[in-house]
């Protein structure tokens, strides 16, 4: 009996849920704030219809509606702004404005190093004049050019003599002819390498016994000089530093000189 009781009881109560739940019920109203008098209040109108082709839509307008005492309104709806299209510049314009890069300097060549300047001493010439033509076939080969002459070395001593005869017989002959001119001085050399030789005179310095060869040879003597001991004769010789390409040894063949000696560049200021 009791089991009975609560099922009728669960399904009247199960019933009445539903009926509760299918009832209409009204909308709940949202409390609208009470307007202060004098302040306009902030209306929310609906957005216009925006292209699909359009890449951003605008807000949509506000409308100020007005109080109860002022006229209500509405605020136009603000056009979609555009971005700003660039005026096409002509191409004139285009040419002129652009800046040309100007081209970049050939950079100078650096200058090769000049040659070290070197001095040398070329020669021997046997006369000025000889080293004089030497100095003008250098030209301007040749650097702050100068001549120079080297005094010779006196022999011990000279001697002057016609050569060795064929015979002691000849070699009288010819000694009594030197008579008959009017020299005298003389003997005849009996041995050695000159033997059958007239000796005319034998001196200390060059200066007489050349004086004594040249009345022998201008008399038609065969006369020569002949010198005791080493002798040097005097020379010339062209002291230069080389100038632009030259070298020692082009300024060597340049001025047909035998020999080409070092000079310290510092004698030649």
């Amino acid at each position: 009996m009791l089991t009975r009781l609560l099922i009728v009881l669960l399904a009247i109560l199960n019933v009445g849920v539903a009926l509760w739940w299918m009832a209409p019920r009204a909308e709940p109203v949202a409390a609208v704030p009470r307007a202060e008098p004098g302040v306009a209040t902030l209306e929310v109108l609906p957005s216009p219809a925006v292209d699909n082709a359009a890449v951003a839509a605008p807000p949509a307008a506000t409308a100020v509606a007005a109080t109860a005492d002022a006229a209500p309104l509405i605020a136009a709806p603000v056009a979609a702004a555009k971005p700003a299209e660039a005026a096409p510049v002509p191409a004139a314009a285009v040419e002129t404005s652009t800046v040309q890069t100007p081209p970049a300097e050939a950079k100078p060549a650096e200058p090769k190093p000049a040659a070290a300047v070197q001095c040398a001493s070329l020669g021997p010439y046997a006369s000025q004049a000889q080293a004089q033509a030497a100095l003008a076939a250098l030209g301007a080969d040749a650097a702050r050019p100068r001549l120079r002459e080297v005094p010779g070395k006196a022999a011990n001593s000279y001697r002057v003599l016609i050569a060795p005869a064929a015979s002691r017989e000849e070699a009288q002959a010819t000694a009594k002819r030197i008579v008959d001119a009017g020299f005298s001085d003389y003997f005849i050399v009996s041995q050695g390498e000159e033997a059958n030789a007239v000796a005319l005179g034998q001196y200390r310095n060059r200066e007489g016994a050349e004086r004594r060869l040249a009345s022998l040879t201008a008399a038609g003597f065969p006369a020569k000089l002949a010198a005791s001991g080493t002798e040097i004769a005097p020379s010339w010789w062209v002291d230069a530093a080389t100038a632009g390409t030259a070298t020692p040894a082009s300024l060597k063949q340049r001025a047909a000189a035998a020999q080409q000696q070092s000079l310290d560049c510092a004698r030649l200021r």
